[in-house]
């Protein structure tokens, strides 16, 4: 019998402030407080999808499926969405057209659905981020099938408290495990 013990640090901090910060900056676009730019494209690169993808496969190594589906797909979400937006640009291919938006919006929002179903065992914090992100790929859907501003800009409002929400997650993660107690409640784990 072995006594092995995993030394290796907590991904999912990083994977969720990757997520987190990362589509709050492209929600404030969404909400119009500016527009998109080389500052979101750049993040939703490198910290939602690089970083991300580096933390699903650290949580392989610590054998959590549920980590890994989740940083990496949502890590490769970003440079997907980033490709749609920067091979237009780059004379690569044709911008998607809107019903392809709406139905890759609306693949987020299922595969974010049965995620959240996954959080159920969860603690509560990580219920409230995944249930806001299928909300918000479902908002944004909607938004594009309708053409409809002002529900882009509900979404984009939504997308912000969601993402704040990962990042105190990640926080409370990261200060409850420096400090060896419950320096920010994550909220109970179903057993």
């Amino acid at each position: 019998m072995s006594d092995y013990h995993d030394y290796t640090a907590n991904p999912a901090p990083l994977g969720l402030m990757g997520f987190g910060m990362t589509t709050v900056l492209l929600n404030l676009h969404n909400s119009g407080l500016f527009e998109l730019g080389a500052m979101i494209l750049a993040m939703g690169h490198f910290y939602g999808g690089i970083a991300q993808i580096i933390a699903g496969l650290m949580e392989w190594k610590k054998g959590n499926t549920f980590g890994t589906v989740a940083f990496t797909s949502y890590g490769l979400f970003w440079l997907t969405l980033v490709a749609l937006l920067m091979m237009p640009a780059l004379g690569l291919a044709e911008p998607a057209e809107n019903s392809a938006m709406v139905a890759y919006l609306v693949m987020w929002g299922l595969f974010t659905a049965v995620m959240f179903v996954a959080t159920l065992t969860m603690n509560r914090a990580l219920q409230f981020v995944f249930f806001s992100l299928a909300l918000l790929f479902f908002l944004l859907a909607l938004g594009d099938a309708t053409g409809n501003t002002a529900i882009k800009t509900f979404a984009g409002w939504e997308g912000i408290i969601c993402r704040l929400s990962a990042i105190y997650t990640a926080l409370a993660q990261v200060l409850n495990e420096v400090y060896g107690r419950v320096m920010l409640p994550i909220g109970p784990v179903k057993s």
